[in-house]
């Protein structure tokens, strides 16, 4: 198969794609805030957080983190892994035994379903293991969602809890769970973490990062290219990968061997990249 990034890879000397837009934890770009967001999903687990919320905006890293997370899990630990559920009363309780490999009659009654979820915790404690349910892009749960999972949560056998839930989402989340009506919730939020987006340096060394974890044994973008790259992006790593990746095309296209400021002008100039960041307001007082 050919195409601009088989191209780029042989020219500038990668083993695979360096800014792909999957999430890969064995990419995974560990700046201080990833490395605080990861210690509190640990923190959670091994503390028994009812709930751990760890939040970000579109393209922070949290997917990875999720994923980086899933393969370190412990054997006793069994997960059960959502994204993007919606649906009315009895919908969610489905498609979290689906997540548990459990079977959800669509002709059972909401009764019926929570009796078997209930009993599946129930067998699981006696074996010794703990059920973790992950919600990805949980901003999209309806506060109805999220009351229901509370309600989840308490289940317990000898004041032992039986479910751990972790929110993994963009910050309006964090409004969201914030709500008068969602108080018994909020409560029940024992770990938390916002990821903020990278900061220049931190750009500059994700960059480097991935370059290295490709196989090339130099930096190929120049400090000023990186420096515009931050400006563009805001530092939020999917939209660095997607910015980059198109000046790798640009560069190798133009035969070059560096990727420098102006190879990422010209990809801004052509309009291929659409996230434009709004300038900041100057005052003039």
């Amino acid at each position: 198969m050919s195409g601009p990034t088989n191209i780029y890879l042989e020219h500038f000397g990668f083993t695979e794609r360096p800014f792909s837009l999957v999430p890969d934890p064995d990419f995974l770009f560990w700046s201080p805030n990833h490395k605080r967001a990861y210690t509190m999903l640990e923190y959670g687990l091994l503390t028994k957080a009812p709930i751990t919320l760890i939040t970000g905006e579109v393209g922070a890293g949290k997917t990875t983190l999720v994923h980086h997370l899933l393969k370190d899990i412990s054997d006793d630990i069994i997960i059960g892994l959502l994204s993007n559920v919606q649906g009315d009363k009895g919908d969610l309780l489905r498609w979290v035994l689906l997540s548990l490999d459990q079977n959800a009659p669509r002709e059972a009654s909401y009764v019926e379903l929570f009796n078997q979820f209930q009993q599946f915790l129930i067998a699981q404690y006696a074996q010794g293991n703990r059920v973790v349910l992950i919600f990805d892009e949980a901003q999209n749960l309806t506060k109805a969602a999220l009351e229901e999972l509370r309600m989840l949560t308490n289940i317990n056998s000898n004041k032992d809890e039986l479910l751990q839930l972790i929110l993994v989402g963009q910050p309006e989340l964090r409004d969201i769970i914030r709500s008068p009506d969602l108080t018994q919730f909020a409560q029940r939020v024992a770990a938390s973490f916002h990821l903020e987006a990278m900061d220049a340096a931190g750009v500059t060394s994700y960059i480097s990062h991935r370059i290295r974890k490709s196989g090339a044994v130099r930096m190929i973008f120049t400090q000023q290219a990186c420096s515009l790259i931050h400006r563009k992006t805001r530092g939020v790593p999917r939209l660095v990968n997607q910015l980059c990746d198109f000046a790798l095309v640009y560069a190798s296209t133009d035969g070059k061997k560096m990727v420098t400021e102006r190879t990422v002008q010209s990809v801004l100039d052509d309009g291929i990249f659409f996230f434009e960041p709004q300038e900041p307001e100057i005052s003039n007082s």
